[in-house]
């Protein structure tokens, strides 16, 4: 959030195509493996973590999906004035999400005891 907002916007696009690709994969893969866990132990612990972890997909599709379409639009050379408030918005709805990874690591570290 140091960099101007030309460099800012350009810095982001990338980052965020490289990094949509990564999170939506682990939430998935981390979904599946506590679904199976919980079916192999019957430990109720184990799908309660895997649905934490999956509620980033529905958390994106309506909460950040939108801003990141708005960003994705917006010309690095000559950003709107609104980019920054977008961005640091997006950051902070970005947080939840991280939020509720960690959250489920919680969960699936308390059923592995």
């Amino acid at each position: 959030m140091s960099l101007d907002d030309g460099p800012l916007l350009s810095q982001w696009k990338p980052s965020y195509k490289r990094g949509s690709a990564m999170q939506a994969s682990l939430a998935v893969i981390g979904g599946l493996l506590g679904v199976w866990m919980w079916y192999l132990s019957n430990d109720w612990r184990w799908v309660l973590g895997a649905g934490v972890l999956v509620d980033n997909w529905p958390f994106t599709l309506l909460s950040i999906m939108p801003l990141n379409n708005r960003l994705v639009a917006m010309t690095e050379f000559s950003p709107p004035a609104e980019m920054r408030g977008l961005m640091e918005r997006w950051g902070r709805l970005h947080a939840i999400r991280s939020a509720l990874g960690a959250v489920a690591t919680v969960i699936y570290v308390w059923a592995m005891n």
